[in-house]
């Protein structure tokens, strides 16, 4: 077997002993709710989405709702989650091009929903792993600086580090090794202070600044 794709075997069974159920954070009763929460939550923690979309829905409900919202209105509804501007156009927007589109419905493909207003393949591939049950690595900070370090890419790029850990895994695996880099991120393998000694998966980890363990 290719040495990555043995290694990546050996991460994944320790990650998902460590973490049997492994889910997104985010709160959503819908595809396009997980849509729009996955667009607030650029740049901003899952707990701070959910506190706003927990006031959201209750009052916008549908793409209809918000694509006819003021602008300035949904801005201030959204705005504890950062670049709110940029965020609620990026909604409106999408919204509007789901009624045009779609008729309110949000795709099930790759190829159509990276179409749509404000989504990138992250987005896409969160909202169809988890609404959809689509296979699809998502790369955010903790996969891209995880996958560094394990040896799986040598890219900065998202979406070069996507192809790369989609070619070293099994289809079937994408979607949950993604979950599984992310839990792992937020608990041990953080960006400034990373848990080496009691990471889980620390044999097989080749990252040479890793904390060596104690003797």
């Amino acid at each position: 077997m290719n040495p990555l794709r043995s290694r990546a075997e050996k991460i994944f069974k320790s990650l998902r002993a460590t973490y049997p159920h492994v889910k997104t954070q985010l709160h959503f009763k819908n595809p396009f709710e997980l849509l729009v929460a996955t667009i607030l939550s650029a740049q901003c923690t899952d707990k701070q989405v959910n506190i706003v979309t927990g006031t959201l829905f209750q009052r916008l409900k549908t793409p209809k709702d918000f694509s006819q919202v003021p602008l300035d209105t949904l801005e201030a509804l959204i705005r504890p989650t950062g670049y709110f501007r940029n965020k609620a156009k990026s909604i409106k927007n999408c919204a509007t091009a789901l009624l045009e589109k779609y008729d309110g419905r949000v795709p099930d493909t790759l190829e159509e929903m990276v179409a749509l207003p404000g989504v990138g393949r992250k987005t896409a591939n969160v909202v169809l792993g988890a609404a959809f049950g689509v296979p699809g690595i998502v790369v955010d900070t903790h996969v891209a600086r995880i996958s560094q370090r394990m040896g799986f890419t040598e890219n900065k790029d998202p979406v070069k580090i996507e192809f790369d850990l989609m070619e070293i895994l099994p289809e079937s695996k994408w979607s949950d090794f993604s979950l599984l880099l992310i839990y792992l991120g937020r608990e041990f393998c953080t960006a400034r202070k990373p848990d080496c000694p009691r990471c889980p998966v620390n044999r097989h980890c080749p990252w040479p600044e890793k904390t060596p363990l104690k003797k």
